[in-house]
């Protein structure tokens, strides 16, 4: 399973564990301006850095210049946010999973636009030191799991036919409309557990501890 890991410009933990725990590796981590500051901060050297650059220092960027980083700058001025030209360029190169990091935190526009993109480009998976954030496609599988808590959050005005299995809270072909907290902090209770529906958009958490 090839993996891309992704650094934008949010909130990132201050456990070392955290990331030891997801062996990036640096020919395959992507960053969004600011990211990349904290990509070396953290001792990786990026692949490639996108943006406009305005949240990147000088001594930074003349670092990445050194180490032969990819560097494509774009203009202030432009339809999207330095994090989807980023992550569509990676969408672009069929990896099996995007994993991106510090997607949350700041203003709560771009975290809300960034949660969007869920739904615009595949395989993307947002996590913190906390939970993973991922599309939930209509026929969904959590391997080994036990124990951990899941939410799932309707991003279109009903969920159909929701059908929950090895869960402590099971459903039964249940109609989820959009702001319906039924399905926030359901517990696996089953080593496969096992998602489905007939329609809509739908968004899910699981913990990570």
């Amino acid at each position: 399973m090839t993996k891309a890991f992704v650094f934008l410009n949010g909130e990132f933990s201050d456990s070392k564990y955290f990331f030891n725990n997801l062996n990036i590796d640096s020919q395959h981590l992507y960053c969004a301006d600011g990211g990349a500051k904290k990509a070396l901060e953290l001792g990786y050297i990026p692949n490639e850095v996108w943006g406009d650059f305005d949240s990147l220092d000088l001594e930074s960027i003349e670092l990445l210049k050194f180490k032969n980083v990819t560097l494509k700058k774009f203009n202030k001025d432009k339809d999207f946010t330095d994090g989807e030209l980023l992550i569509a360029y990676v969408s672009s190169l069929n990896y099996d999973k995007i994993i991106i990091i510090g997607g949350f935190g700041g203003r709560i526009d771009h975290t809300l636009i960034n949660i969007n993109l869920i739904f615009k480009y595949k395989n993307l998976i947002f996590i913190n030191d906390t939970e993973e954030l991922f599309l939930v496609s209509n026929k969904f599988n959590f391997k080994n799991n036990k124990n951990k808590i899941v939410s799932l959050i309707p991003f279109s005005d009903k969920v159909e036919n929701l059908t929950l299995d090895g869960f402590l809270y099971p459903l039964n072909n249940h109609t989820l409309n959009r702001g319906d907290s039924t399905c926030l902090s359901n517990i696996i209770i089953e080593n496969d557990a096992y998602i489905s529906y007939s329609n809509g958009k739908l968004l899910g958490t699981i913990s990570l501890d």
